[in-house]
């Protein structure tokens, strides 16, 4: 599992352990937070294509699917 500092998850680099579509690195470009300023979250961004995601920041701890940093 990975460790995660919600406040500095901004423009971290991560890396899908199975690929879609090639796309394998990513970028967290926006957080979503609710009315209490909690991140619920983020927008990544495929450095591929460009194309964005949302997912819930939570998802990134899990070490089977993401990787921190770009590997």
């Amino acid at each position: 599992m990975n460790r995660i500092n919600p406040q500095k998850l901004l423009m971290s680099k991560w890396t899908a352990r199975r690929p879609e579509h090639k796309r394998k690195h990513f970028i967290v470009i926006k957080l979503i937070r609710d009315d209490e300023l909690a991140v619920v979250a983020c927008e990544i961004e495929a450095v591929r294509d460009n194309k964005v995601f949302i997912i819930d920041w939570q998802d990134l701890k899990h070490a089977e699917h993401w990787l921190q940093g770009w590997k």
